[in-house]
């Protein structure tokens, strides 16, 4: 029997100091599983096609979102505590502190919205449950509820994306923004898809590629304020990309084999789906921008300089992808005509993507530092 008094941990901002960097790659490692399921997923589609809400990849699908989600969960709660028992937390932690409910929590900006994120995916799991059992397999990729799915993923990763760029001063900080931006960069043409429904005469997805490659890039250069970051984020996609080129058929074929289930009969031997629309000349488009980026080195950071780096960028990235195209799919090469096409219409992308990525970035460096001074509008 106790005779002494109750003794409680108490959450200090110490505390949440300390797990601030777990929590972060937390949510990133939710990502990087949710990403490794769709690579699979969407192979499994066009390699085998039988398929069900149960299988291995929905399952790592799933599972990258409840990391995710629980993580960001469990960070609000330190978070809170730590607020409850008198101590404030850093933006650095997260982001601003938002307070929620009527102030009964205290939740980080980027840990808030990568959480909102992941429980809305799993909320639209139930809508794609529905979907494979009144229809069975997908058989496009731009189904309603691969889309809402997709659109609340992405919620997920701008989450992240805020809770690395607070913690900027960081080594783990920026390492992290490299990595997360990667991931949305390795997933631009997913959404896009939707537009094959227009008949262009080009590769719709083309356009994609305009407007989040200068999007990422830039977002990530301001955030830093560096024109060498974006070869982190080409470096890391390079590296995914390689990866998933080499599991997605694999995990693919080897699944199909372990449950009982044949190959299609009219696999062609073409690249493997999201990795052979991942663009590929990434590096080539970040070393662009760094170019462009260091000869407005007096004021690279301002709204006119990052809409003209972001126009330029956009419409090479855009013509960069029908030439990506062109070699992965010999039948589908594009005319000339493709290419002054979305060259015009990427110059309009790309300077929309820069105008957007000066203010977001902007928007991300204000809560970064409590020792940061607010910056003056440009």
């Amino acid at each position: 029997m106790s005779t002494g008094t109750e003794q409680t941990t108490r959450i200090t901002r110490a505390t949440v100091e300390k797990y601030a960097p777990l929590g972060a790659y937390g949510v990133l490692l939710g990502s990087v599983v949710g990403a490794i399921g769709t690579t699979w997923d969407v192979q499994w589609h066009s390699d085998v096609g039988p398929d069900t809400f149960f299988t291995l990849p929905h399952l790592f699908l799933y599972s990258g979102s409840a990391i995710g989600g629980i993580t960001s969960l469990i960070m609000v709660l330190m978070s809170t505590a730590a607020q409850r028992a008198g101590e404030n937390i850093p933006r650095w932690v997260g982001g601003v502190p938002i307070r929620v409910f009527g102030g009964r929590f205290t939740a980080p900006l980027g840990f808030l919205i990568s959480g909102c994120g992941a429980a809305a995916f799993l909320m639209y799991g139930l809508l794609d449950l529905w979907w494979h059992t009144v229809y069975g397999f997908d058989a496009i990729l731009a189904s309603p509820p691969h889309f809402a799915l997709f659109v609340s993923g992405t919620v997920a990763d701008l989450g992240s994306i805020v809770t690395f760029a607070a913690a900027r001063r960081f080594r783990w900080g920026t390492v992290g923004l490299m990595a997360q931006s990667s991931l949305v960069a390795a997933t631009t043409a997913v959404p896009f898809t939707a537009l094959y429904v227009f008949k262009f005469e080009f590769n719709p997805l083309s356009l994609g590629s305009a407007f989040i490659v200068p999007l990422v890039l830039l977002i990530v250069a301001g955030v830093l304020r560096s024109p060498l970051a974006p070869f982190g984020v080409a470096a890391i996609m390079g590296a995914l990309q390689a990866i998933f080129w080499w599991f997605s058929p694999w995990a693919a074929r080897e699944y199909a084999a372990a449950v009982g289930l044949p190959l299609r009969d009219d696999l062609w031997g073409g690249p493997p789906t999201i990795p052979g629309m991942m663009p590929m000349f990434l590096g080539i488009f970040a070393a662009l921008a760094a170019g462009l980026l260091y000869l407005v080195k007096d004021h690279p950071w301002q709204r006119r300089p990052m809409t003209i780096v972001g126009a330029i960028v956009g419409s090479v990235a855009g013509m960069g992808y029908l030439a990506q195209g062109a070699m992965l799919y010999p039948d589908g090469t594009e005319s000339a005509s493709s290419y002054v096409t979305v060259g015009l219409a990427g110059l309009v992308l790309g300077a929309l993507a820069g105008f957007l990525a000066q203010r977001i970035a902007l928007m991300l460096r204000v809560p970064g530092n409590d020792a940061d001074p607010v910056e003056a509008v440009a």
